[in-house]
């Protein structure tokens, strides 16, 4: 499926995708994620890998609708807030 990140245009399969991210290991999911295989990455280190991009050049939505219409479940993680003891 042809899709655009950051102004250029790329052909992905899902299985391409899986493929790719086969043995990567998943940053903490924070933020807008997909579930690729039985991990969760975040969409900005999906799209770094899959398109050989620096993260900075696209944003997290273009990278979350392509993998949406790839057929990919993403989602919103939010951090889990920490909590300290009192003394």
């Amino acid at each position: 499926m042809r899709c655009v990140i950051a102004r250029f245009p790329f052909d992905f399969v899902m299985s391409e995708v899986e493929g790719l991210m086969s043995g990567v290991r998943p940053e903490p999911a924070v933020g807008p994620c997909a579930v690729i295989g039985r991990r969760t990455y975040p969409v900005k280190q999906v799209g770094e890998i899959i398109t050989k991009q620096d993260r900075r050049d696209f944003t997290a939505l273009e990278v979350t609708r392509a993998l949406r219409r790839l057929g990919f479940t993403c989602v919103t993680n939010v951090a889990e807030p920490t909590t300290e003891p009192h003394a």
